[in-house]
């Protein structure tokens, strides 16, 4: 993802009296009325962070940082910041030595409301992200025709991880109405507790993790996100596993993690949630990553890699 002040923003979290775990049609109720809400939602400079963060996830709102007045501003005139001085990188856009055809240099805009800003996160063209993927050596697997493809299924992963934890800050829509995206980290390294017990347990290992940082209307909380790939589901839309949950920073966090635990098994049970009596009947995250494993259906796996070289 990347940087723009862009207007859209993700749609806020249904009211306290619904059961934190959302069912597929519900979902979908709230996927549709985005656009109207979006028009309705500016971010209270109270509740806005007081960090903007880049795409490395450094502070781009220091006057050493942006060297204007206006932090907004490397939002609106960059793509992608040097991580050394924050500066424009325009080469990004344009063609690797030695390739064959042009790729796209459009950049289509997220669902995901940037912290401390009225902008959204941007994701990258699929001429930055095949630069990306040929300057950390993973590109030779992916081949140049299948970028558009590649990019959306990337797109798609990441709006169905924030999907995941807007689930997660249902939780607390009462004390935080607009939760947005402060920073994020990829970490393809480093295995979560959670993975490596399931790798212990004869489980896959995931592809890759990220880290989120959400601003919960001044505080950060952040979220730990494994991608997993099945191999044998290739070409379906079980192919993608998203596991998102808030990391155990606090004891807060885990207590979050024993509620939505319940309310996950009561709706899988399709029974009304314990708490509030909301009824339910659809299972939590259920389906959604099938949207990201649907774009590589039918193709010779040249998306798929693409998508897993991007850890």
């Amino acid at each position: 993802m990347g940087n723009s002040a862009s207007s859209e923003a993700a749609p806020r979290p249904a009211g306290a009296d619904a059961c934190p775990v959302l069912s597929a049609s519900s979902a979908q109720q709230q996927q549709e009325q985005q656009g109207e809400q979006q028009s309705r939602c500016p971010v209270p400079q109270s509740a806005r962070a007081r960090a903007i963060y880049n795409v490395y996830g450094e502070r781009i709102d220091l006057p050493s940082a942006g060297g204007g007045a206006d932090p907004l501003a490397a939002l609106r005139d960059s793509d992608v910041l040097d991580p050394k001085n924050n500066m424009p990188l325009a080469a990004n856009q344009q063609p690797c030595p030695g390739q064959r055809r042009l790729l796209s240099t459009d950049r289509i805009e997220s669902n995901i409301p940037k912290g401390g800003t009225d902008a959204t996160w941007v994701y990258p063209s699929p001429q930055m992200f095949y630069n990306a993927l040929k300057r950390k050596g993973k590109g030779q697997d992916v081949r140049e025709e299948d970028m558009d493809s590649v990019v959306r299924a990337h797109n798609t992963m990441n709006e169905v991880t924030w999907k995941r934890v807007m689930d997660w800050e249902q939780l607390h829509c009462e004390t935080c109405s607009y939760p947005t995206l402060l920073k994020f980290q990829g970490k393809p390294h480093d295995l979560s507790p959670l993975a490596r017990i399931r790798g212990w347990l004869g489980g896959a290992l995931p592809f890759d993790r990220h880290d989120w940082v959400v601003d919960r209307c001044g505080r950060e909380v952040r979220y730990v996100i494994d991608f997993y790939y099945d191999e044998d589901k290739a070409g379906t839309p079980e192919a993608f596993e998203v596991v998102t949950r808030p990391a155990l920073d606090s004891p807060g966090a885990a207590l979050d993690r024993m509620k939505m635990a319940v309310y996950a098994q009561f709706a899988a049970w399709g029974l009304p949630c314990p708490i509030t009596g909301h009824p339910n009947s659809g299972k939590f995250g259920g389906g959604a990553a099938g949207e990201a494993g649907q774009q590589q259906q039918g193709g010779d796996g040249g998306v798929t890699a693409g998508v897993r070289a991007a850890a």
